[in-house]
């Protein structure tokens, strides 16, 4: 080996060791790519969900179809409401971004309010269904019509749950790193859902109703 090839081979681990002196990635990296692994799991999950929903979506046992029981008006509402929430959590996470605090507690005070109004709207709705003997057991079709609708219902659950949270930490520590970094996860899971529901619009109601 030549001079030149042997002190080139002695640099490398230098080299590697000062590409390495940074340390970990900064706290704000590490929890966006991690969130984003959740974000895409869960993803992953309606994945399943839509796909077992297609697949029986015609098996109805005799009972109801979708046809019967969905009403597009209530979902048309339902729908206004999530994607107006999503506009109001992101004006709202702007505005603090800004330090204008009460305006951020308006916009997510309202936020909160359209969320809960389209839990309750899908609340009713499966009430309404249960009740003229169209409940998760009836069919095939009306278990995964539950399981997909109710899920994404579950996590609009946990979404009210964790705003009302980040409204509290705001109150309580300010607009500091470690607060906008959750405030940040929180509209990315929010935005997400909207999405989904999107999604459950047109592959379960629209396609449904027909």
């Amino acid at each position: 080996m030549t001079q030149a090839g042997t002190a080139d081979a002695a640099n490398v681990p230098a080299a590697l060791e000062q590409a390495g002196a940074g340390g970990p990635a900064p706290v704000r990296i590490v929890v966006s790519y991690g969130f984003w692994i959740f974000l895409l799991s869960d993803i992953i999950m309606f994945s399943a969900l839509f796909a077992t929903y297609a697949v029986l979506s015609a098996q109805t046992d005799g009972g109801p179809t979708g046809h019967d029981l969905f009403e597009l008006r209530t979902v048309g509402i339902e729908t206004l409401c999530l994607l107006f929430s999503s506009y109001t959590c992101g004006l709202g996470t702007l505005f603090l971004q800004h330090r204008r605090t009460q305006a951020f507690y308006g916009f997510f005070a309202l936020t909160f309010a359209l969320g809960a109004i389209f839990l309750g709207l899908e609340l009713h709705e499966f009430a309404g269904m249960v009740a003229r003997g169209a409940g998760p057991t009836r069919s095939a079709f009306l278990s995964s019509f539950f399981s997909l609708v109710g899920l994404h219902g579950a996590h609009v659950s946990v979404g009210l749950v964790w705003l009302a949270f980040t409204v509290a930490q705001v109150a309580a520590k300010g607009p500091r790193d470690f607060v906008m970094r959750r405030l940040q996860c929180f509209s990315l899971f929010w935005h997400a859902l909207d999405i989904i529901w999107v999604a459950v619009m047109s592959l379960v109601y629209l396609m449904g109703a027909r």
